[in-house]
């Protein structure tokens, strides 16, 4: 029978797993040159859906913690992407994205006094280099600005996920997912229109693109992967990104025809390596039986009942 920790991992493992489908998504049903649209419609949509919802505005401080975590987990860190993806080639920003578990493991260190252990260390670089077997190219080209634009989005999101911890929201994980979507689509709403102006007509297989972003790669993804935040140390979940770009090579292998080299499937190992040595079952400290007991609780999707309290490292 599985333990409660390792169901909150499961589950939480969705998220990236579904994000791992966006390029194959984005370059068959997207409209072509358009990211800030997308970035905007897989963010401002599904956050006025999960808030109709819920019905529920933040109060107090959560009025500018909602806009910060907005603008770090989704403004910020998808327009950068977005830069990164159009002047590198994606195994390149691919790799840069797997130093996010270190990223985080240090912002944690500082912001939520966790101890950065050998093991995270020694997994991270594995999780990268294995990343980089997976998708990186002999012939890949290395542009400044598309790099920087990686690390930006990298240290943007790690930030966003470590004050999502630190800042433990007295609501559910699904209300204040809900206020980063939508304050996050409302700062893209005007770079989006200025940069790209208004939305092109839009085909059926576009608008079933659009729709697959919204109500699972956003929705579904975010409130899945803020709960498993909430219920676990930010870095081991952030370690589950590394399947992000295994799954991305999955899709364009058996529905693209891609080809798989040797090569790849070691950097595949080693990745899955990362993920299960930085996550293996270990004794947990107090905090964390409370915090896994807590999402037990709140393993369905609805917006009633009490949210757990936050603790002392928690709150800001």
């Amino acid at each position: 029978m599985l333990s409660n920790r390792t169901t909150v991992l499961l589950v939480t493992a969705v998220a990236p797993a579904v994000w791992g489908s966006t390029y194959l998504v984005t370059t068959e049903l997207l409209p072509p040159d358009r990211p800030l649209l997308a970035a905007l419609l897989r963010t401002l949509p599904a956050g006025l859906l999960l808030l109709a919802f819920t019905r529920r505005l933040p109060r107090g401080v959560w009025w500018w913690r909602a806009l910060v975590l907005g603008a770090l987990n989704m403004a910020v860190f998808m327009a950068l992407l977005f830069v990164a993806a159009y002047r590198l080639p994606g195994g390149v920003a691919a790799t840069v994205g797997a130093l996010q578990p270190l990223i985080v493991a240090a912002f944690s260190v500082g912001l939520l006094g966790e101890r950065l252990t050998g093991r995270t260390l020694v997994a991270g670089a594995a999780g990268v280099l294995g990343v980089g077997l997976l998708v990186l190219k002999a012939d890949a080209r290395l542009d400044f600005l598309g790099v920087a634009a990686a690390l930006g989005g990298v240290l943007s999101m790690a930030l966003g996920v470590v004050l999502s911890k630190r800042w433990t929201s007295p609501e559910s994980p699904l209300t204040t997912t809900s206020w980063q979507l939508v304050a996050g689509g409302l700062l893209l709403l005007p770079v989006a229109l200025l940069v790209e102006g208004g939305p092109p007509v839009l085909t059926a297989g576009n608008i079933a693109g659009y729709t697959y972003l919204t109500t699972i790669g956003a929705a579904l993804a975010y409130v899945l992967w803020f709960r498993g935040i909430r219920a676990l140390s930010p870095t081991n979940v952030t370690f589950l990104g590394v399947l992000s770009p295994l799954v991305a090579t999955a899709l364009g292998w058996i529905v693209l025809g891609q080809s798989l080299t040797a090569l790849q499937a070691l950097g595949a190992l080693l990745a899955v390596g990362a993920v299960v040595g930085q996550n293996i079952r270990r004794t947990r400290t107090p905090k964390e039986k409370t915090c896994e007991s807590s999402f037990s609780e709140h393993v369905d999707l609805s917006a009633g009942g009490s949210s757990p309290k936050p603790s002392p490292v928690a709150t800001g």
